[in-house]
């Protein structure tokens, strides 16, 4: 592939993003028409999963293109290992210069720092390697604060937390909860997008562009600007699928239970303060689609759109109320299944429209984007190639299940469930009929999808599903098995000289 031919490529994720990303859960007041018309545009693949949770390791995941039990960056602020390879650093040997706008949340690892006072060892919030960072939007986000200032918002530096953060109190014809302290037209997101588009104009329109931008919303904390905030009306919500009390949702498992206890993990128990968490959490995505839009328009007008290869995705879930949770957590799919969106150049005419419905993962976007550039997969990648649904094709072999585990390592969850560290976390498989899941330290969860979509009955204590509890147990295994780092096992060094066996 020649520089002349190369794609443009964006990679947008919207963080905390659950479901099949489509008119914000079926609320008609909130539709999401600009990622609506990308869908038409594109290929949509319905039974798409994030890897993990929280942000850190899920992104590790994504731009690695490697499970968690892989990379071993489990949480925000473990260190993600210098001598893997990804994304950025395999698109930049490709000729680009990858370019983010945001965030990925990437630990340092320790080991490559020689100087003790090094800043990134202060943060977990640091830069995936390979990256060229045009916008940083840490936590404290006081980039978007200092461009706040400059439109004459006060926002003061090193609290624009703290003031931007909060909620005015709701107007006379306000359904529900009030809205920022800021217009629409100067959020997190619209400053992203002004700033993607003023980078967008100083580059040359013969060289191939490589972007990743990150929608923070519609994250944590729960507040949209106006109008946003009053799209939804919290009394046309409706509350997701939990038991009747936190004592009968806490019994399905100990994790659910230990879970339940840690306040910013817990929904709302009053019901019309949930319904009003929800709308507003809808309010804020229904944001960033027309700041996506405006983004999207950008590339229109520069004449860039029709060989700009675009895939829109999440980092992961939410839980919404779903099980008395909120936020992303533990195993049930409100917090691992997630949109994914592909458009541009890599989808045939013939596939424009498509609604794939076999399991995909975030892992599959890396091996997907280097084989669209001609470029070899890396012996790390465990993910497989989207090519041939965006060709509008089945791949011969393809997997039947999804998997994805969460590191809850923690000294209070520790003592809460009396496990150790290095036994506190979880792994899943889910398939189309079932789920189960497998605890290191604590007892397993299986789930009758057919019969009980919602994840509500654990029957693992159930004799009569014992010979199908070890059957998936065994399936779990093999997949843990098969999916161990290849990257030198399959290398064999002697006479007549290295060979990688899987070339042979």
């Amino acid at each position: 592939m020649t520089a002349d031919d190369r794609p443009d490529i964006l990679l947008i994720t919207i963080d905390q993003w659950r479901g099949d990303g489509l008119s914000c859960d079926g609320h008609p007041n909130a539709c999401t028409p600009n990622i609506d018309a990308l869908a038409a545009q594109g290929v949509r693949f319905a039974r798409h999963y994030a890897q993990a949770a929280p942000c850190g390791p899920s992104r590790a995941s994504l731009l690695t293109g490697t499970y968690l039990h892989t990379h071993r960056s489990v949480g925000n602020g473990t260190p993600l290992d210098s001598n893997r390879t990804n994304l950025a650093l395999e698109v930049a040997a490709a000729g680009y210069a990858p370019t983010l706008f945001g965030y990925t949340d990437t630990t340092v690892d320790p080991r490559a720092v020689t100087d003790p006072d090094d800043p990134r060892l202060r943060t977990y919030e640091g830069i995936l390697p390979g990256f060229e960072v045009e916008v940083n939007l840490p936590e404290d986000v006081e980039a978007w604060g200092a461009w706040l200032r400059g439109h004459g918002i006060d926002a003061p530096a090193g609290a624009v937390t703290d003031t931007m953060y909060r909620r005015s109190d709701p107007g006379p014809d306000d359904p529900g909860w009030g809205p920022t302290p800021y217009p629409a037209e100067y959020s997190e997101a619209a400053f992203l997008v002004e700033r993607f588009g003023q980078w967008l104009d100083r580059q040359d329109t013969d060289e191939p562009l490589f972007a990743h931008v990150t929608f923070l919303r519609p994250h944590p904390p729960y507040l949209a600007p106006a109008p946003w905030h009053a799209l939804v009306d919290p009394a046309a919500v409706k509350i997701g699928v939990r038991h009747e009390s936190v004592e009968a949702e806490g019994a399905q498992h100990p994790m659910v239970a230990g879970a339940l206890l840690v306040d910013q993990a817990r929904s709302p128990e009053d019901d019309h303060e949930l319904r009003c968490l929800i709308a507003t959490y809808w309010g804020m995505l229904a944001e960033v689609d027309h700041q996506l839009g405006r983004l999207l328009d950008q590339l229109d007008r520069t004449g860039r759109a029709e060989r700009t290869i675009v895939v829109l995705t999440a980092d992961h879930g939410e839980q919404l109320g779903d099980h008395r949770l909120l936020e992303k957590l533990g195993y049930f799919d409100s917090s691992y299944h997630i949109p994914m969106i592909v458009a541009g150049p890599i989808v045939a005419p013939e596939a424009v429209g498509r609604v794939v419905e076999e399991f995909t993962e975030n892992i599959d976007i890396m091996p997907t984007l280097l084989s669209a550039l001609g470029r070899p997969r890396p012996a790390q990648c465990q993910g497989a190639d989207l090519g041939p649904f965006l060709l509008g094709t089945v791949p011969e072999s393809w997997r039947d299940a999804v998997h994805w585990e969460w590191d809850f390592r923690d000294p209070l969850a520790t003592k809460v469930l009396g496990i150790s560290l290095q036994s506190s976390n979880l792994a899943v498989i889910r398939d189309r009929h079932r789920k189960y899941v497998h605890f290191a330290g604590l007892p397993p969860a299986f789930y009758d999808l057919d019969e009980d979509p919602g994840e509500l009955y654990n029957l693992a204590d159930d004799p009569s599903r014992a010979a199908e509890i070890l059957h998936y147990a065994q399936r779990m295994l093999s997949w843990r098995m098969s999916s161990d780092d290849d990257t030198l096992a399959s290398i064999r060094i002697g006479a007549p000289g290295m060979v990688d066996l899987r070339s042979v």
